[in-house]
Order: C-alpha cells, then structure tokens, then sequence
C-alpha cells in the first residue's frame, strides 16, 4: 500500500517538474535546456524574498513566480527568438544559460542544503495504516488542479485555442491572424511558471540545492522522451510509469539507483520506441 501511495505522489511530482517543458515544446518545438535552472531560481528568490526581505510566503511565492515568468520570456525574446528553427543552436543556447543561472547562485554562496521554503502545512494524516505528510497530498491535489486548468485553458480560452493552432500548424495559423512569436514568448512565460509553481511546492520536502536544477533538467527530459516529446498525455502516462519506477527502486533496491534506472529507462524506450510512447516523431523506418 505505501509503494502504491508514495507511488503516485513521486508521479505528481514528476508530472509538475516536467510539464512546463513539455507544454513549451508541444506549443513551439523548442527545447527549453533552462527549465532546472528556472526551477532553482523560483526557489531562490522565494528564499531571499522570505529569509532576507521578510516578505509574506504568499506574496514571496507571487513575485517568484511572476520572476520565473518575466526570465521564460527573456529568454525567448532576446535569445530563441534570432535562433528559432536551428535546433542545435537553441539546445545549447538554452543550456548554456541554465548552467549560467545555477552556477551563478553557486557563485553567490548558495551551497549546501541550509535553504528550506515553509511547507503549506506540516500535519501529518494516515491512509489507512500510513502515514503521509500533508504537504505531500497537497502535491497531488494542486497536481490535479494544474492539469485540469490547462485542459480548461487549451479548450475555451481564445489564448489556449491560438495555442493549440500554433503547435497544429504554426504557418496556417500565422495566415489566420496568429502573432507567432508573441505566442512562443507567452508559451515560455506559462512555461516557465509551471516551473516554478513546481519548485514552490515540491522544494519544501527537502531543501534548495543548487544542483537540484540538473537533476530537474533530466526528470524532465526523461518524461518528455519516454511520453513522447511535446505529447501532454504522454507526459502524464510516463510521470506514472518513471514515478513508480523509482519507488520501486527504492524499495527494492538501492535510492542511489534511481537516476540509473531512469537513465536506462530511457534508453529502453528510445531503443524499442524512438519516438516515446505518444510521440509523433518519424519512427526509423519511415526515415530511412
């Protein structure tokens, strides 16, 4: 029963690390490589605002996400935008400036694991014989609410409906009227607040390392490729699979292991399924 609970929880977790990735290159094909390193930075600034300025939690997690926001469309303003369409180029730019991010805040001092966020609740409940920490079942409840309002979002509002045009068919939607880099900056704003809105609420479990932010890129990454890269479906059905995969791990085997079995993972459904589970892609032989 508790490989079935926490199962579920490390998958909604999972699911809130990788979504604001795969919600950027599902609307824009472009790999955002700083996703961890946006991560990291909600969590510091929500930090410094908290522990330095003495800034209301509430109103300390607003202004870092609206940061978290405001550094997506930078990014895509100043950088993605002169580099769209040249894939390589964007890989690296991107990465190259989550690396900046991160090991500036290593510069600055930020090591260790002495920087905690407040929890939304430090109860403890028990389902059935087990006990679960609230902040953990607030995961999976805001988890829930994430997905449902990007459901909503895509299908009624008139932003989500040129979204979904734009990652149908960025050209005929540029002929009806579509501000395409408008689109992809507002896309890399929404993105990147999903980031962040997951560091403010999973980042309390533990604390804010700084090199939290790889290990995000590559939770991501391997959602998004196991899922199928751009597939939001996808992203759901692998954060279940990845999630109760490192459970298992856990459980079984060794926690050290997780990265590796997630690793392999990857390889394997590269292997069997190039394109991940809901991907588009062209399989091999379609390309050769």
């Amino acid at each position: 029963m508790d490989i079935v609970i926490y199962g579920v929880i490390n998958s909604f977790i999972l699911i809130l690390m990788a979504f604001g990735f795969s919600l950027v290159y599902g609307i824009t094909r472009l790999p955002n490589f700083a996703h961890g390193a946006i991560y990291i930075f909600t969590g510091y600034i929500s930090w410094i605002l908290i522990n330095k300025l003495h800034v209301n939690f509430l109103f300390a997690s607003v202004i870092a996400l609206c940061s978290s926001a405001l550094l997506g469309t930078f990014i895509y303003i100043f950088i993605l935008k002169r580099i769209r369409g040249m894939t390589m180029n964007e890989i690296i730019a991107t990465y190259a400036i989550g690396v900046s991010i991160i090991e500036i805040f290593r510069w600055l001092g930020f090591k260790g694991s002495t920087y905690t966020l407040p929890e939304l609740s430090d109860k403890t409940v028990f389902i059935g014989d087990i006990p679960v920490d609230m902040q953990r079942l607030l995961i999976v409840a805001l988890g829930l609410l994430v997905l449902a309002g990007i459901y909503i979002f895509t299908k009624v509002t008139k932003t989500g409906l040129a979204f979904k045009g734009i990652a149908q068919d960025e050209r005929a939607a540029m002929m009806l009227g579509i501000n395409s880099d408008f689109m992809g900056a507002l896309s890399m704003a929404l993105g990147s607040a999903l980031c962040g809105f997951a560091a403010l609420i999973i980042l309390p479990l533990g604390s804010v390392v700084v090199d939290a932010g790889y290990n995000v890129l590559i939770y991501a990454l391997a959602v998004c490729i196991i899922g199928g890269i751009g597939s939001w479906v996808g992203t759901v059905v692998a954060s279940f699979v990845i999630g109760f995969l490192q459970i298992l791990t856990v459980s079984y085997v060794d926690p050290k292991f997780q990265m590796v079995f997630t690793l392999l993972a990857i390889i394997g459904t590269l292997i069997v399924k190039p394109s991940g589970f809901f991907g588009k892609q062209n399989e091999l032989e379609d390309r050769v």
